[in-house]
This record gives C-alpha cells, sequence and structure tokens, in this order.
C-alpha cells in the first residue's frame, strides 16, 4: 500500500532503492572474505583484484540503504520488522566489519579499519536489538514454519565479525590490548550463544516440519558459515593470546570450543550439498541468480580461511590442506555469482 509519505515508485533506479533485498550487503561480505581467504593462500592479486571490486560494492549499498531511508521509510522498516526479511540487516554489520578486515589485512589501511569498526559497532547495536524487538513485540507473528530461516544466523556472523576486526586490530582508537581482547572475547561467546540458540529452531525446522525446494534457499548456507566465522573468531583469539593474560589462562577452553564449531560446519556441508542436489535435480528448481546466492558464496570463503587460521591456532597443519581445496571452489562459486549479478544489471530483470 502507497502513501504520500511513502509513493509507490517508478521502474528502474527509484524501484531499485525501494526494493533493495535486506540482505544484500552479503555481496560485499562474500567478496570480502574470498579475497581473505586469497591473501591467506598466497593469491595476492587476487585478493587485492577483490578489495578493488569490494569497496564500490559497499559504497553503491550504503548510497542506496541511505536513499530508501530517505525516500522509502515504511518500506525499510516492513522489512526490518518481518520475520523472514529482517534479519537480512545483519549483513550491514557483518559487510562493514569484513570490510575493514579486508582494508586491514589487504591494504594495510588502519584508519579505514577504525572507522569500519566504528561504524560496525554503532550498526551491531542498531540491528541486533532494533530486530529482536521488533520481532519479539509484534503481535501477529509467523509460524515457525513461516518465519525462521538461515538468514538468522547473520546474527552470530554479525557478531563474530565485530569481535574479528576488533582483535586485528589490536589497539584500536587507542584502546589498551587487554581491554580490547577482553571484548572480543565477549563478543565471541555472544556469537557462540546466538548460533546455539538458533539453530536449534531451524534444525528442529528441517526435520520436523515441511521443507518446500522454494523456500530451502541459499541462506541456509549461513547454518555452516556462522559456524565457520565462529572458528576464524576464535583461532583469532588464540593467535593473539600473548597480548592478554585471561587469553592465555582461556587457551585449553578456547581451543576446543573453536574446534567444535569447525567439526560442527565441517558436518553441515555433505548435507548442504545433498540438499542443494535434491533442490535443484530432484525438484527442478530453477538455477538463477538471486542476491540470496552471495549467502552462499560467503561461507564457502569463510570455511576456507577459518580453515587456514585454526591450522596455527591449534597448531595442526595437515587441515590446511582443506583450506586449499576449498579457495579455488569459493573463488569460482563467486565469480559465477558475480556473473550472474551483471547479468541482471545490464538486462534489468527484477
Amino acid at each position: 500500500m502507497s502513501t504520500a509519505a511513502d509513493p509507490l515508485p517508478p521502474t528502474g533506479l527509484r524501484a531499485a532503492v525501494a526494493n533493495l533485498f535486506p540482505g544484500y550487503f552479503a555481496l560485499v561480505m562474500a567478496t570480502g572474505i574470498v579475497s581473505i581467504a586469497s591473501h591467506f593462500l598466497g593469491w595476492s592479486r587476487v585478493a587485492v583484484w577483490l578489495l578493488i571490486v569490494n569497496i564500490p560494492a559497499y559504497t553503491i549499498l550504503v548510497a542506496m540503504t541511505l536513499a530508501r531511508i530517505a525516500l522509502y521509510p515504511r518500506r525499510l522498516t516492513e522489512d526490518f520488522a518481518d520475520h523472514a526479511r529482517g534479519s537480512g540487516y545483519f549483513t550491514t554489520v557483518a559487510g562493514t566489519c569484513v570490510l575493514g578486515s579486508q582494508c586491514l589485512l589487504i591494504a594495510d589501511w588502519r584508519q579505514a579499519a577504525e572507522a569500519l569498526l566504528a561504524a560496525g559497532l554503532v550498526l551491531w547495536v542498531l540491528v541486533m536489538y532494533g530486530f529482536f524487538t521488533a520481532v519479539i513485540v509484534r503481535r501477529t507473528k509467523p509460524t515457525l514454519e513461516q518465519g525462521i530461516n538461515g538468514a538468522w544466523l547473520i546474527a552470530t556472523v554479525a557478531t563474530q565479525s565485530v569481535a574479528i576486526l576488533a582483535i586485528a586490530l589490536r589497539e584500536p582508537f587507542g584502546w589498551s590490548g587487554p581491554i580490547v581482547a577482553f571484548g572480543a572475547l565477549v563478543f565471541f561467546l555472544v556469537g557462540c550463544m546466538l548460533y546455539l540458540s538458533i539453530i536449534t529452531l531451524i534444525f528442529y525446522r528441517f526435520t520436523f516440519l515441511p521443507v518446500e525446494s522454494a523456500t530451502l534457499t541459499p541462506p541456509y548456507w549461513i547454518n555452516m558459515g556462522a559456524v565457520a566465522i565462529t572458528t576464524l573468531a576464535g583461532s583469532s583469539l588464540l593467535l593473539s593470546r600473548d597480548n592478554s593474560p585471561l587469553l592465555v589462562e582461556l587457551t585449553p577452553f578456547l581451543k576446543g570450543f573453536t574446534l567444535f564449531f569447525w567439526a560442527a560446519g565441517s558436518w553441515w556441508i555433505p548435507l548442504l550439498i545433498l540438499l542443494g542436489v535434491w533442490r535443484h535435480l530432484v525438484c527442478r528448481h530453477p538455477l538463477e541468480y538471486d542476491p540470496q546466492f552471495w549467502g552462499m558464496v560467503f561461507p564457502l570463503g569463510m570455511y576456507t580461511a577459518a580453515t587456514y587460521r585454526l591450522a596455527a591456532a591449534l597448531p595442526f597443519a595437515p587441515i590446511q590442506l582443506i583450506a586449499r581445496v576449498f579457495l579455488p571452489i569459493a573463488l569460482a562459486t563467486w565469480a559465477l555469482t558475480f556473473v550472474g549479478l551483471i547479468r541482471r544489471l545490464l538486462f534489468h530483470r527484477g
């Protein structure tokens, strides 16, 4: 329904702004983490080129989001309070912090990384408490089958992305190392709590409620991606433990808990592949570009980066081989999805 303050948009750019998918910052998340994984594994030129792609992508999405706030606030608030769509806004937090980590690691742009961390912290507070308050107080609520999806786990991804960028900066804004390490540890544990709470609902929805091929969307790959980024956050804490006596004391706990989440992420991969085969080959669901596919690229890149860092944090070098196998897969998936995006933009479909 249109109003005078929020008119029905015409076609073209205004329509793109009005209908902007809430989770589109997953494009930035996916591009950033594949770049970081490439950097870890020595593919330096690829890492730099992906940074070059990611900066304008982030800038355009920020501009479109701000335009949507100004021109179509009602559409944005309706999306934000929607159980199925509102969780997509966590990608703004994760995209901001992943880009910050990318700027720091690939280009050594410390000031840019600190600015993005500050923005990420503000966005984390706004989206985290705004979304959960909105869905809790909403009078009319969907069923679990209608309301829950893999995008809810981006709450975990957003939280862990803040921890990873903070610990990578060591002393952002001049804060002391132990204080930053403590804050990153708290965010890491909150992210763990969110994953364990939400994945229980998703697993129940998978196993005891009907699953249609149309609803088995790519963001369910975040089932794996959320534990992969938790693994990366835990590994980052372990590799930075010399800066904090508390982290040194908690090393055995962090090693066990981080390995637990990596094992959980590894378990998800064959099941998600089988579900994809069932969706597209058995049920013949069309395989065409959708912005939600970035929610599949991100977990592949994150699993690569997390596995590589875990090998150093434990240390257990043999699992580096897994990272080296997954990097070409993540890059190929990114490239195919990016081609799909370009085709969509060129042919103005949807």
